[in-house]
């Protein structure tokens, strides 16, 4: 199965649940900005301690490897969970919603795309470029993912809202890696 199929197969897996979903991470820096191959799916998803076991119902298949046991405990700490397809070993990585501003910011945020044979929420630009910032700081320096913001910032940079990115980047702690990341950017146009 292909890592698009896969997706497609999650998502109306979600929809069928219930469970409202946004694509972020890498796929959603290469839908934004430059393709690049990776071998995770992240997904946030709005689900809550009565949502596991329909969750767990909806992706349960012989091909996909998803620890019931795990999904309750991250739901509970609102922690990451992934979910395997075995005969690829591609994987899904579920972020479970958090009350935390910024991610309820980005998740209220997001946009409905048509992508990759399918209607899905993808994360906001801004909040794509804000995230791989984050990613980068925690991973100290991540020069993968400072190319990903780069890349989403250069191709967005006349659509995005620059005082909501100057904002939150500065709440997140990573003003200087925006900073760095404006002084290198060349924008693109379409």
């Amino acid at each position: 199965m292909s890592q698009q199929a896969l997706l497609i197969r999650v998502l109306a897996a979600l929809e069928a649940a219930g469970i409202a979903s946004m694509v972020t991470g890498s796929l959603a820096s290469s839908l934004q900005g430059e393709p690049r191959a990776t071998h995770d799916i992240d997904l946030v998803i709005a689900v809550g301690p009565d949502d596991v076991e329909r969750l767990v119902d909806v992706l349960a298949a012989p091909d996909l490897y998803l620890d019931a046991r795990a999904v309750r405990e991250a739901v509970r700490q609102r922690t990451i969970f992934d979910l395997v397809q075995s005969q690829t070993g591609d994987k899904v990585d579920f972020w479970p919603l958090t009350d935390e501003p910024f991610d309820r910011s980005r998740f209220a945020r997001r946009w409905r795309v048509d992508a990759l044979g399918t209607r899905f929420d993808v994360s906001a630009a801004e909040d794509t470029i804000l995230m791989k910032l984050h990613w980068a700081r925690q991973s100290r320096g991540s020069e993968k993912q400072l190319t990903d913001a780069l890349r989403v910032y250069e191709l967005q940079a006349a659509r995005l809202d620059h005082a909501y990115l100057s904002e939150w980047a500065a709440r997140l702690g990573v003003r200087d890696l925006l900073d760095e990341l404006m002084g290198r950017a060349e924008p693109l146009s379409e």
